[in-house]
């Protein structure tokens, strides 16, 4: 992977207190059209996170999305159906050990 000189998104956020609308739209956007390429790529991440989203060095920082560890492909494995990812983020129905799609 490559070096992401940035940081996490969470620094970023806990160091501003707060982003303008228009900084969080860039980010947001940005995470967004991440999450999309992995489900084209037919990809779930399941710990999407503002620490695993890494930042590059740029003025207008490019977001990344990192920390695949939990990540599961649709094309190589059944649906996903265990509990993993970070407790405070996991969606309802893993909590509830319903079988999901990902998205």
């Amino acid at each position: 992977m490559e070096y992401a000189s940035g940081g996490e998104l969470f620094e970023r956020i806990c160091n501003a207190g707060r982003f303008s609308e228009d900084e969080a739209r860039f980010f947001f956007q940005q995470l967004i059209s991440g999450v999309s390429y992995c489900h084209a790529m037919q990809v779930c991440h399941r710990d999407l996170k503002l620490e695993n989203t890494l930042l590059d060095g740029s003025p207008a920082p490019r977001l990344k999305i990192c920390d695949f560890g939990y990540s599961k492909s649709s094309v190589l494995h059944s649906q996903p159906k265990s509990t993993v990812g970070t407790p405070a983020y996991i969606a309802p129905e893993v909590l509830l050990r319903h079988e999901y799609d990902g998205k």
